[in-house]
């Protein structure tokens, strides 16, 4: 199969990237001038830039375009303010989780970013959806943004390097809102996010221009270039989840330890897919949950059998120099500091259950 490159492909290859296929895309997975271990370490002290312009971005508009979108998802969009964004799910009729998104609302249209590997299945969901809801009369219109790249920069230094190369002040721009930014010429659609745990930022920029842009942040000494590697593991320590690992059509927001995703308003009235399986679990409905591990000995690999249990997703953690996991677990099995086993090469190896985040956030709120 053909792989699909980003605009900054090239670029990649030029900086000593490790190309690999990912989600019918070839991406960096490592540079040559730095190691997965060495990337991680210097996104949690620096800033890192990785492109993820492989993602799915999406406008949606029309004056029925809230109303819509919240028959997809579990957020509640309508109280969103006007330049904010929040973490959401699309799902099914059986309440199961078909891929997670981060949703901005602004005053002409809503902004949708979603995973590179469910894009497909994302468009033919939304778009069936849409073909309803317009037979109806409802007035809604999507737009792939497929003429820019994303870049994300990430990590205490972000901030500052950003604030001088769109020369203003960001201390008023939080964590989780989003903003027009003229960064060098180029107008960019900017959200205060990411993926790491880390403060940072998600740029989406003209596809003709990224290249630049990645240059003009190179240029300064504490950013360096990181790819799928410590983006995996960064996103670990955080706690946050990857969907077909952390997270399927099977799997319910209230399982995923995402119930604060469901907004308060949506509680009370459903209206989304699975609104009659999902409402039920935040009352106690619920037979299995997401957990964080701290597992003894060798590292598992995903899919290895926590005792007693279902399966699990374990990977080194760079930062704590342990081995950490997550995983779903049978209700009870759920809390802090419970004894399990997680089998290893076949050998039953400890792990206790902690909280998540394994590593405190740094969001700038």
């Amino acid at each position: 199969m053909l792989l699909k490159k980003t605009p900054l492909y090239d670029f990649h290859v030029e900086n000593g990237g490790k190309m690999v296929s990912f989600a019918g895309w070839s991406m960096p997975v490592q540079y040559s001038n730095l190691g997965v271990l060495a990337s991680h370490l210097h996104t949690r002290e620096n800033a890192s830039l990785f492109d993820v312009s492989h993602m799915l971005q999406l406008r949606l508009s029309g004056k029925d375009r809230i109303s819509f979108l919240e028959k997809l998802v579990v957020a509640d969009i309508e109280e969103l303010p006007f330049g904010s964004s929040t973490l959401s799910v699309f799902t099914n009729e059986n309440g199961g989780i078909i891929d997670d998104t981060v949703i901005c609302k602004h005053d002409d249209y809503i902004h949708i970013v979603s995973n590179a590997a469910c894009a497909d299945k994302d468009l033919i969901h939304i778009r069936k959806e849409m073909n309803k809801f317009q037979q109806k009369g409802g007035d809604v219109d999507l737009k792939v943004i497929d003429d820019h790249a994303l870049l994300a920069l990430q990590g205490p230094k972000a901030a500052s390097v950003l604030q001088t190369l769109c020369g203003k002040d960001l201390t008023d721009f939080k964590f989780m809102t989003a903003r027009q930014l003229n960064i060098k010429s180029s107008d960019c659609h900017v959200t205060r996010s990411g993926y790491t745990g880390e403060d940072g930022f998600e740029i989406g920029v003209p596809s003709s221009d990224s290249v630049e842009l990645a240059n003009f942040l190179l240029k300064y000494p504490s950013v360096q270039l990181a790819g799928l590697g410590a983006r995996d593991s960064l996103r670990l320590e955080a706690g946050l989840c990857l969907y077909g690992h952390d997270l399927d059509d099977t799997t319910t927001p209230v399982e995923a330890g995402l119930t604060w995703t469901i907004g308060k308003r949506r509680r009370s009235e459903g209206g989304f897919l699975g609104a009659e399986h999902i409402l039920p679990q935040i009352k106690g409905g619920k037979t299995r949950r997401r957990i964080g591990l701290i597992v003894e000995g060798a590292p598992a690999r995903e899919n290895a059998e926590i005792y007693n249990n279902e399966n699990e997703l374990i990977g080194p953690s760079p930062s704590l120099q342990k081995n950490i996991a997550m995983g779903y677990v049978k209700k009870g099995y759920h809390k802090s500091s419970t004894e399990l086993q997680v089998k290893v090469r076949n050998r039953m190896q400890k792990a206790q259950v902690v909280k998540m985040p394994f590593v405190p956030t740094r969001y700038h709120k």
